[in-house]
C-alpha cells in the first residue's frame, strides 16, 4: 500500500512539474508515465484521466482555502488584520499550485474550479466590510486580496517574513484599514 501511495505522489509531482513547464493541455499522460519510467496503464491505475490528475493537484489547495474561510466565517471576533495574515499564509503555502491555477485558467474553468476561487474574494469582502460593501470597498478588496495572491508568486526568493510584512502592509493600505 505504501508503494502505491509513493507512486501516486511521484505522479502528482511529475505532473505538477510538466504542467507548470509546458501546460496541462500540452502534457500527455504518456509523457508523464515516460518521465516516471512507468507504463501508461500504471498511471491510469492511479488517475483515470488528465482531469482527475489536475483535480488531485488542486483539491488540497481548494480544501485548505475553503477550510480557512469557513473558520473565519464562523468566528465573530476575527479582525481584518488576522484575516489578511491568514490569507497570505494560505497563499504562500500553496504558491506553486496557485501558479498552475493562474496559467491554466481555461482548463480549470472547464473543471469548475475557478468559480470556487473567485467566490473566495466575495466572502473575504463580506468578512472585512460586511454584507453591504460599497463598490469602492469591493474594488479595494479585489485589489488587496488579488494583490496578496500575486505577491506570493511574484517574489519567490524573498524571505517569507519580509514578504509577509510587506504584503500585509500593502493589503491593509489597499483596504483602507
Amino acid at each position: 500500500m505504501a508503494r502505491q501511495s509513493d507512486t501516486k505522489q511521484r505522479i502528482l509531482q511529475t505532473a505538477r512539474e510538466l504542467f507548470a513547464h509546458q501546460g496541462v493541455q500540452q502534457t500527455s499522460l504518456q509523457e508523464i508515465a515516460d518521465r516516471l519510467g512507468i507504463t501508461k496503464p500504471a498511471l491510469y491505475y492511479h488517475f483515470a484521466s488528465r482531469e482527475e490528475l489536475v483535480r488531485s493537484i488542486v483539491t488540497p489547495l481548494l480544501d485548505d482555502g475553503e477550510g480557512f474561510l469557513a473558520r473565519m466565517e464562523q468566528r465573530h471576533d476575527v479582525s481584518p488584520v488576522e484575516l489578511i495574515e491568514g490569507f497570505f499564509d494560505f497563499h504562500h503555502r500553496h504558491r506553486k499550485d496557485m501558479m498552475l491555477l493562474l496559467t491554466e485558467l481555461t482548463t480549470l474553468a472547464e473543471l469548475g474550479l475557478i468559480d470556487v476561487v473567485l467566490s473566495w474574494r466575495a466572502r473575504l469582502t463580506r468578512l472585512v466590510f460586511g454584507p453591504e460593501a460599497t463598490l469602492e470597498q469591493q474594488a479595494r478588496a479585489v485589489l488587496a486580496f488579488g494583490g496578496m495572491q500575486d505577491c506570493t508568486m511574484q517574489f519567490p526568493d524573498t524571505p517569507v517574513e519580509e514578504l509577509r510584512t510587506a504584503t500585509v502592509t500593502a493589503a491593509r493600505a489597499a483596504l483602507g484599514i
